[in-house]
């Protein structure tokens, strides 16, 4: 079966847009608590020391940049943004950061040649690949209910 012209660009397009969500990373939960009814992400706040006062656990999460993310800041907000969105959709109005690390990946560059005969006829050919993928991030949070949040703006407590 031939494409027809006018069909052949959708389905190209169609090909790329599967090709770039195939490469979106989903984050991962594991329950260790009661879920809640889900809340906005914008409520979830993300604290880097255990909050103040009492809070449940409510799952573990782990995530990871996109697979076109660059920029080191781009990638930690877009971390810090899937977990706040899992939190979310599990009813956490915190998330604890754990640590992040950065996953493998970066640029290369291959060259091939090659080569063959056929009925008294040599051939050679050749081909340079490059990519330029960037490494993705990995981060891991713990989906909290902290029970008596500080107001928004409110500055942690100093040791």
């Amino acid at each position: 079966m031939r494409l027809a012209p006018k069909r052949l660009i959708p389905a190209f397009v169609l090909g790329l847009a599967l090709a770039a969500t195939a490469g979106c990373a989903s984050t991962s939960r594991y329950m260790i608590g009661e879920a809640r009814p889900a809340v906005a992400p914008e409520q979830v706040r993300v604290y880097f020391a255990p909050p103040p006062g009492r809070y449940e656990e409510i799952a573990v999460l782990e995530t990871s940049s996109g697979s076109f993310t660059y920029g080191e800041q781009n990638k930690m907000d877009e971390v810090v943004g899937k977990l706040r969105v899992a939190a979310a959709e599990l009813g956490a109005n915190g998330v604890l950061f754990q640590d992040s690390a950065q996953g493998y990946g970066g640029s290369s560059v291959g060259i091939g040649v090659g080569g063959g005969s056929f009925g008294g006829s040599s051939h050679v050919g050749g081909g340079v690949g490059i990519s330029i993928s960037p490494s993705r991030k990995h981060a891991r949070g713990i989906a909290v209910y902290v029970l008596d949040p500080p107001p928004v703006g409110a500055q942690p407590p100093v040791d």
